[in-house]
């Protein structure tokens, strides 16, 4: 019977220094690769350990994978009595170690996890998956990359995957990058095994979504993240590893180090026909540069009073350059005409332009497919802006409400609305305000089950710079609720 101990030497170059953690008959160690002169992570095993060779030939499967967020597997064995597994030493800090402070930033958590995500779903492309995604197991290296440990082998140390399809395994796997997206939102961990985080709140038996959990959640993050955890009842789930990476891919993505720190590969040693063989370099690490970090809400305000002032600015030049030409604006002739006449050139209503539009979640994180926002007042019907999916008529019991602020640029005295809620529906109110602030919006009518082109009667409403369109309830769409507004004009009496 073999015994492992510091400064043991493996396949004549692998020297063991210090155990890392043991669990299940398995010790991690940090050891030395002495040809390389470099650190590397080592995998032993007990002797009543019955998995070895398991465990190796998972390891020599996970070598094979070519994605460079997954640790790099460098040698797998079981001779003389010692079973073991080599791979690359990651420095950095895990996901665990991130949140020990609270919750990240939204945007930059669900980047980590995306990548996590990429990574899961080549390894179940080539027939591996994980089964243990914890905190724990995502990193953050000193060479600012993501690197998911343990895939392949942890599933083969636990045993876990006897018996179960390859669905199964998906399910599973989503479920777990699922957790960790959680995590990374809230700072809590919505299962009942100890991974170093406190375990997530729960309302009526169901844990809260994150949005519940932490302030400022992004809608869009929320919902994902409750569609693969099942948070939200008929809400469609995300059952695989690339579809969580397919609803991620947007999410602006970390920077890489400017230098790689990464050391070249090494070769594995020789091994029969029937083993892992030899192993070309791991590929170089290529992200995706990330877009600025900026507030959604916050940019669209800056690019509406960006266009507002354009106009401005063109009003008055050309106005400049018409005096400068030397023309007088011609002074119109009074003509007569009857106080009829005049009292119905006052009285015909024109359209409104409306300056801007947002959506509108102040019981949420403030906005609601805001991206969507411009294309209901495009003047298209083709385009629309509409809720997100909740899973039920009451938004899920998460709000009271959503809507569509629209910005008229000044305080107007409105005469009527036409908007085409396509086939949508749902209860609807049309608040008025010369602020946007919740408080300072007034409702001034109500109507139930709306749907296609709608026109309300506004007269004998006040000015108004701000008009919200508030659904209070929402008609069902596809598997949940949701509701759309394609396209709004506004009339107005003439000054």
């Amino acid at each position: 019977m073999s015994t492992v101990e510091p400064g043991t030497r493996l396949a004549d170059r692998f020297r063991l220094e210090d155990r890392v953690k043991e669990s299940s008959g398995a010790t991690l160690w940090k050891a030395i690769d002495e040809v390389l002169a470099r650190p590397v992570a080592v995998h032993t095993f007990s002797p009543d350990f019955e998995r070895q060779s398991e465990v190796v030939t998972a390891a020599r499967a996970a070598s094979r994978l070519t994605d460079p967020r997954l640790t790099q597997v460098f040698d797998a064995a079981d001779e003389d009595g010692v079973a073991y597994v080599v791979s690359e030493w990651v420095s950095g800090e895990s996901l665990l170690d991130l949140l020990s402070a609270g919750p990240l930033e939204a945007e930059r958590g669900a980047a980590l996890v995306a990548e996590a995500a990429e990574a899961m779903a080549h390894a179940h492309a080539h027939g591996l998956s994980h089964l243990n995604l914890t905190p724990s197991r995502l990193m953050w290296t000193s060479g600012n990359t993501v690197k998911l440990l343990g895939v392949g082998v942890d599933a083969a140390i636990l045993d876990a995957t006897d018996g179960m399809s390859d669905e199964e395994l998906a399910h599973a796997d989503a479920q777990g990058l699922g957790r960790l997206l959680y995590a990374a939102l809230t700072g809590h961990w919505p299962a009942d095994d100890d991974c170093g985080l406190p375990q997530a709140p729960v309302d009526d038996h169901h844990y809260c979504t994150p949005r519940q959990v932490t302030a400022g959640v992004p809608g869009y993050l929320d919902t994902i993240a409750s569609r693969i955890l099942g948070l939200r009842r008929g809400a469609e789930p995300m059952d695989t590893p690339d579809e969580i990476a397919e609803a991620l891919s947007e999410v602006p993505r970390p920077a890489p180090a400017s230098v790689s720190t990464v050391p070249p590969s090494i070769e594995l040693r020789s091994e029969p026909v029937d083993t892992m063989g030899g192993r070309s370099p791991m590929p170089p690490i290529i992200h995706r540069p990330p877009p600025p970090r900026r507030s959604p809400m916050l940019s669209r305000f800056v690019l509406t009073v960006v266009v507002l002032l354009a106009m401005v600015v063109v009003g008055v030049g050309a106005w400049t350059l018409g005096k400068s030409l030397g023309t007088e604006p011609a002074v119109p002739t009074a003509s007569p005409s009857t106080p009829a006449e005049e009292g119905g050139a006052a009285g015909k209503p024109t359209e409104v332009k409306i300056a801007g539009a947002i959506g509108f979640d102040p019981l949420g994180d403030g906005e609601e497919r805001n991206e969507l926002a411009p294309l209901a007042i495009d003047g298209s019907a083709t385009t629309d802006w509409h809720t997100e999916t909740y899973g039920g008529p009451d938004f899920g019991r998460l709000k009271n409400g959503v809507g569509l602020l629209l910005d008229l640029g000044k305080d107007i005295r409105l005469t009527q609305a036409v908007i085409d809620f396509g086939e949508s529906g749902g209860t609807v109110e049309l608040r008025t305000g010369t602020s946007p602030e919740p408080e300072s919006l007034k409702t001034f009518l109500t109507r139930k089950d709306v749907s296609g082109k709608v026109t309300f009667d506004l007269n004998g409403s006040s000015a108004t710079r701000y008009l919200l369109v508030w659904f209070t309830e929402l008609p069902p769409h596809s598997k949940g609720y949701r509701t759309m507004i394609r396209d709004v004009k506004l009339m107005a009496a003439k000054d």
